[in-house]
């Protein structure tokens, strides 16, 4: 049996990158009483989706945003009546501590000339840049900041440089905000959920999976009471049958 132990492949997931913080402790946690091995790829919702189309041999796929899975379901590159939404995603304006921007007044603060470069999320990929979009169109800043974009190819990265300093203010995840490394350089306020649609994110296990039974396993694993609190201390907003 210990021979064979060696072959046993590790569980693939392909996961949004706000989860960066959050999902290694889960998937830790999974491995510790299954023993199963899991390999965390963190990327863009939008670019994962493309590479599963175009036939990444990827287990389970969580994505920051909902429709990708589902679209994925409807054309046969995910096992129906897997999909679990397991969380919604918040967004909030960070700084670093040394910056001098007041980030309490809002994302008014984005329009000021202090304020040169912006950091989110690209909105052709990532759900959060396509968040931090709707907000500021609600505001009618869209227009008046735009110009000082500065795009990240996720949210992670978006982080990066507004953590490094190439983006005065950055619309990040709260889940990242909350994290040790931006927590500890930063200080974030959230942006009003009523300004943008909901961020639903969700979990599916996909057709080419060579493991499926693990990749089920793992999606109720996200599931349970301890796990989604886990997301609550990350700022995710869990739905509430997940902890029934």
């Amino acid at each position: 049996m210990q021979a064979l132990s060696a072959f046993v492949l590790a569980l693939t997931v392909a996961a949004a990158s706000d989860l960066q913080a959050a999902l290694p402790i889960l998937a830790a946690q999974f491995e510790k009483e299954t023993g199963q091995q899991v390999t965390l790829t963190f990327g863009s919702s939008g670019n994962f989706f493309t590479q599963i189309q175009n036939g990444a041999p990827f287990d389970v796929y969580l994505s920051a945003d909902i429709d990708y899975p589902q679209r994925l379901e409807r054309a046969g590159l995910a096992e129906r009546g897997t999909l679990y939404v397991y969380a919604t995603g918040r967004i909030v304006l960070w700084t670093r501590t040394d910056s001098g921007i007041d980030v309490r007044r809002g994302l008014s603060v984005l329009a000021e000339s202090k304020v040169r470069r912006i950091a989110i999320a690209n909105p052709q990929h990532a759900p959060y840049g396509r968040a931090a979009v709707a907000a500021l169109r609600h505001e009618q800043l869209y227009e008046r900041v735009r110009a000082k974009f500065v795009l990240g190819e996720n949210i992670s990265q978006a982080a990066q440089f507004a953590q490094s300093g190439n983006a005065e203010v950055g619309v990040l995840a709260l889940s990242l905000a909350l994290a040790p490394a931006l927590a500890s350089a930063g200080t974030y306020v959230e942006i009003p959920a009523s300004l943008y649609p909901p961020i639903e994110q969700a979990a599916i296990v996909l057709t080419k999976s060579r493991q499926k039974a693990v990749a089920r396993r793992f999606i109720e694993y996200l599931r349970r009471p301890e796990s989604v609190r886990i997301l609550q201390s990350y700022g995710f907003a869990v739905p509430q049958p997940a902890t029934r």
